[in-house]
């Protein structure tokens, strides 16, 4: 539940009320509403997620982190416009700039399996994909110390590989990392297109996705705590936003209780390894 409080009991009230305005615009927005897998998604280090993702497992309660996406998406209308006003004609008449443009990262003859999502900026000029994150201080001094991390490279590179597939000739990716507070910081992380690594991170989904089918064993529910627990968590998982993170849980067919202890830890092996540089 959202944490709200009024100076009487109609300022109370009228907190309650903006807060389930909030959450319910919040939780019913398109982006929310979408069950088919997009490019934020596909470098998930936890393969057990993505498993419970491309089943479209029940999840154990409603997620409550709704104001960050809610800035989030403000903060990129907020970069759409600036960028529209900014726009310019290429030699061959074309814009410069692609801006929040639908690219398709992986066409596929069954529906699930399409890969797709809209990409913050292509600069044609320059030849970069461009991604914007709005994050926390101490988020962003990770990422300027650390690098973005996995999740993030592999959806900048399949950005890339979308806007290959539109036709554009991408050179660089970039993630552009804006702190969420009164001071101005920004950093850019970049390096040159890798197709490479989009195309692993597609096997690899694709890998769990077809594990997520069970073997017909005559079992009356086969997807149960053995099955889930086939797939690996990650120390890289962030559980605590997790549509499927359940504290405590026993039984993985409810939810995932996260990985909580150091010896819980799987060893990597495989794909695991490669996201865990």
């Amino acid at each position: 539940m959202a944490k709200t409080s009024g100076s009487d009991e109609t300022g109370q009230t009228m907190a309650d009320r903006i807060a389930d305005l909030i959450t319910d615009t919040a939780v019913n927005a398109p982006r929310s509403l979408q069950k088919r897998i997009g490019p934020s998604g596909v470098g998930n280090p936890c393969s057990r997620a993505l498993a419970y993702h491309q089943l479209d497992w029940p999840q154990p309660s409603a997620r409550q982190e709704v104001i960050a996406p809610v800035i989030g998406t403000g903060f990129h209308g907020w970069m759409e416009e600036a960028f529209q006003r900014r726009q310019t004609a290429m030699p061959d008449g074309r814009p410069r700039y692609r801006i929040e443009e639908r690219v398709t990262v992986r066409p596929h003859p069954i529906e699930a399996r399409i890969v797709a999502g809209s990409s913050d900026l292509y600069d044609r000029l320059s030849r970069t994909v461009w991604d914007w994150k709005l994050v926390g201080k101490s988020s962003l001094e990770k990422y300027r110390r650390s690098g973005p991390g996995e999740q993030y490279r592999i959806q900048a590179h399949l950005y890339g590989l979308g806007q290959e597939n539109g036709g554009e000739q991408p050179q660089r990716v970039a993630i552009c990392f804006v702190g969420r507070y009164h001071e101005l910081i920004v950093h850019v992380w970049t390096e040159p297109y890798d197709r490479q690594v989009a195309l692993d991170a597609l096997a690899r989904l694709d890998a769990i996705t077809d594990q997520c089918t069970p073997p017909d064993d005559g079992r009356h529910d086969p997807y149960d705590t053995a099955f889930f627990a086939q797939f690996p968590t990650s120390e890289l998982a962030k559980c605590r936003f997790c549509e499927w993170f359940k504290p405590g849980s026993a039984d993985l067919a409810v939810g995932c209780p996260g990985i909580t202890k150091t010896e819980d830890r799987p060893a990597r092996h495989g794909f695991e390894s490669l996201i865990a540089a």
